[in-house]
């Protein structure tokens, strides 16, 4: 069933990407709202941005209660708006082996960065941290906020953030690809 999901998650993206490719993992609670917002978003920058085969982007929750679900429609609908396909995605719970398989891994809360910081790894080689701290319209906001329960408004705060932190991500990978060669970790 796993292999199953797997399969049915995989971008075009990251079938084109090269094998030294960075690998980012977008993460919240039930990967149907924030994460898959936050992949889709850096997914099309990096595009835009000529990075899309030098880094692979996915997301995953904390806590698997929509697993093989897709996206929420109302964040499907907001990310289309600016460019962001979600709706081929289906939704995942972080796995043990995602802490040796990815480069970096981003939270969209505290809570789920201190759940991501309870499970890694001994000797595990990944940076954890807030998708926020590379917002750089928002000072101040360190957390994109849970929109599940609320309007759809809430949606759109939450791409404004995402969108913004993404912005400040990309411009933090094109530097540490610009000093990357090929064949390096």
């Amino acid at each position: 069933m796993r292999r199953l999901l797997d399969l049915l998650r995989k971008a075009p993206a990251e079938e084109a990407a090269a094998p030294e490719a960075l690998r980012v993992l977008m993460v919240c609670m039930g990967n149907i709202c924030r994460s898959p917002m936050a992949e889709g978003v850096l997914r099309a920058k990096l595009q835009q941005a000529g990075l899309h085969t030098r880094v692979v982007v996915d997301s995953a929750g904390t806590h698997g209660y929509h697993t093989g679900e897709a996206p929420d429609p109302r964040a499907i609908r907001v990310a289309a708006t600016r460019g962001a396909e979600l709706a081929m995605l289906r939704a995942r719970p972080v796995q043990p082996e995602d802490f040796s398989r990815f480069d970096w891994m981003l939270a969209m809360d505290d809570a789920n960065l201190a759940w991501l910081r309870g499970r890694v790894p001994e000797g595990a080689n990944i940076r954890l941290g807030l998708l926020m701290e590379y917002a750089r319209r928002h000072d101040g906001v360190r957390e994109v906020p849970d929109p599940y329960y609320g309007a759809a408004a809430g949606f759109e705060h939450v791409l404004d953030l995402v969108d913004d932190a993404c912005d400040g991500f990309v411009d933090r990978l094109a530097a540490d690809l610009s000093g990357r060669q090929v064949g390096d970790p």
